[in-house]
């Protein structure tokens, strides 16, 4: 279950591809565009990436490739490769697609709650309580929350959704990385993580996909917040409606 602050990397498709000069040159990649080490809109020399990372260009192709099909750069054939905006489309899409699984996940642990998950899961969030407000830490926190969601997944043995899902995460994985400074963001997530827990361990299949709904908006109900301040980073376009608390119901199943 990617959450708001899951700063994947790409680490698992890139597993299941190898561990060769391209998947190493992606991943790395991959991780400086989310955390801004490469600026929306800034260029890719082939050249200067050959040399940074001592390989041919062969490698550097596969790599801009993959993230290409990310949506993370666009490749101009023979002109230039730049790394994206953040594509408000594509955060939509993402946004439903992670909201119709995510929720799946939560609705079959609440129905027939594991012990074992629920204590593995919340060690993990004992953890995250110790970085709450050391946005320093914010790697270790996007690597916690990582480790959470994945022990979800793995419970209900859709681990390999998760990966898929992943490659979808980059413009979403951007926003969460410019909102995570933001007053008590961290806080809020130990919150939503701690609900859902707390509702799957009770049986509640309703409160547990509500939990998990309130969860996954808080970036996504920012997003036009967001591009107000950094009007360069995203393309043009609304985001759709999503969660909000009136829209929690009061019977029957969620979702």
């Amino acid at each position: 279950m990617a959450s708001d602050t899951g700063h994947e990397r790409g680490k698992g498709s890139a597993a299941a591809r190898g561990d060769g000069a391209a998947n190493r040159v992606y991943d790395e990649l991959r991780r400086e565009i989310i955390s801004f080490e490469r600026a929306p809109g800034s260029v890719l020399s082939r050249a200067t990436l050959e040399k940074q990372y001592a390989v041919s260009q062969t490698p550097i192709r596969e790599a801009l490739q993959m993230l290409d099909q990310d949506g993370l750069v666009q490749v101009f054939p023979q002109s230039r490769t730049l790394v994206s905006r953040i594509d408000v489309q594509q955060l939509n899409e993402t946004h439903f697609l992670r909201v119709a699984v995510e929720v799946e996940v939560a609705w079959r642990l609440a129905a027939a709650p594991r012990d074992d998950v629920v204590a593995r899961a919340r060690a993990i969030v004992q953890m995250q309580k110790t970085l709450l407000g050391d946005t320093d830490q914010a790697e270790l926190f996007h690597d916690l929350d990582r480790s959470f969601h994945k022990t979800l997944f793995d419970a209900v043995g859709v681990g390999s959704i998760q990966q898929i899902l992943a490659r979808r995460l980059g413009h979403l994985l951007r926003c969460q990385q410019l909102d995570l400074p933001s007053q008590g963001k961290m806080a809020a997530i130990v919150a939503d993580h701690e609900a859902i827990l707390n509702a799957i361990s009770a049986g509640d299949q309703i409160a547990a996909t509500e939990a998990v709904r309130r969860h996954l908006s808080g970036t996504i109900n920012r997003v036009d917040a967001l591009r107000a301040q950094h009007p360069d980073f995203f393309t043009d376009g609304k985001t759709w409606p999503v969660w909000s608390a009136t829209d929690a119901p009061k019977t029957g199943a969620a979702g």
